[in-house]
């Protein structure tokens, strides 16, 4: 997905306003016997993946909302655009403007626009860390959750997220790699339409078949989501890439690897071994289903990667073309969110 902005976790309670940030606010529970931390959370931009990620965060108890910055937005449309979505229905919370607020249930949340001045007031105020929904351009640390997690310390102050398609391919690739090892391995992703391809035939110079219109065509196309799971598997370079379909449905992806195993196996074994990890230690990045199910099925699912038993086959006990869904936009989203609250954890046991 091309679909790129950048989250942050909140440092100090100069960011944005005098009286909007702070890096956590003490939550009391209902009968007032407990408190809990959440971690202050800004969102930068507002497109697909903003506005979900911005849904999640107010959904989630662990996470508090302090700032978007909307860019050239108006207040009154961003509104519209959270509370309203074709796929993913209508906001759970209530939905207000005050001035340059939403107030999504209630709380007042700041939007930012693009001048110096508010600008400069988001780097003097120090938001923390910054994540990335997109694969990084540079040498970033990226991070997949329920793949490589486990490699971030608290040095980075800049992490990528990867891409949708990294995320629905790479839990999948570990657990087939950890217990049967790739040997090569080839991934096609037949992906849903997104906001960067054309309503009907137009223009692109880059791209001449991404140019046309995406609702009247199956598209090939490039994908990097291949060559990042080698960011986040290494053993694996050089051992696998992949291309794209863009197809006519507006959500949910399904990735198809295609690999040869040094282990023999059978294609029970490798249904089993996914099953067991998705129940297991990858239980919520990583599913498992036997049901005989489409892609509008799985609108919503939170999950990074659902192996589909029933869709793969298995040539011989080498060789295996395995499947598996996702939902670029929503499961993707929680996955950030996942990332930003991981990050703030980590950074709270080294600062503890």
């Amino acid at each position: 997905m091309k679909f790129a902005l950048a989250v942050s976790l909140i440092g100090s309670a100069a960011a944005y306003s005098a009286s909007s940030f702070s890096g956590s606010s003490l939550k009391a529970s209902s009968n007032g016997a407990s408190m809990s931390m959440a971690t202050g959370m800004g969102v930068n931009g507002f497109g697909r993946i903003g506005r979900l990620v911005t849904r999640i965060i107010m959904e989630d108890e662990a996470c508090e909302l302090k700032g978007i910055n909307a860019g050239s937005a108006q207040p009154d449309y961003m509104a519209y655009q959270y509370k309203y979505d074709t796929i993913h229905g209508k906001a759970k919370q209530t939905v207000e403007i005050d001035g340059d607020y939403l107030v999504l249930d209630g709380k007042k949340v700041q939007l930012l626009f693009l001048t110096k001045e508010k600008a400069q007031s988001i780097i003097d105020g120090g938001a923390k860390k910054v994540i990335y929904s997109a694969p990084a351009k540079d040498d970033s640390q990226t991070i997949v959750m329920g793949v490589n997690q486990n490699l971030y310390d608290g040095s980075e102050n800049f992490i990528s997220c990867a891409s949708c398609t990294t995320n629905g391919l790479a839990p999948m690739v570990k657990a087939i790699h950890d217990e049967f090892v790739i040997e090569e391995a080839l991934m096609t992703t037949v992906h849903a339409m997104t906001a960067t391809q054309a309503v009907v035939d137009s223009s692109s110079r880059k791209d001449w078949r991404g140019g046309r219109a995406a609702s009247g065509n199956i598209i090939p196309s490039s994908t990097g989501a291949a060559v990042a799971v080698t960011k986040v598997i290494p053993s694996l370079v050089g051992k696998i890439t992949g291309m794209a379909f863009r197809v006519p449905t507006i959500d949910v992806s399904v990735v198809d690897l295609t690999c040869r195993l040094e282990k023999a196996t059978t294609y029970e074994e490798i249904c089993a071994h996914v099953k067991s990890l998705s129940e297991g230690e990858m239980k919520g990045f990583l599913g498992y289903s036997d049901e005989p199910l489409v892609s509008t099925d799985y609108e919503g699912d939170l999950r990074s990667s659902i192996f589909d038993a029933g869709a793969g086959i298995m040539l011989n006990p080498n060789f295996v073309k395995l499947i598996a869904w996702y939902d670029n936009e929503y499961g993707y989203s929680g996955r950030v969110v996942d990332l930003m609250k991981h990050v703030a954890a980590v950074d709270a046991k080294i600062a503890a």
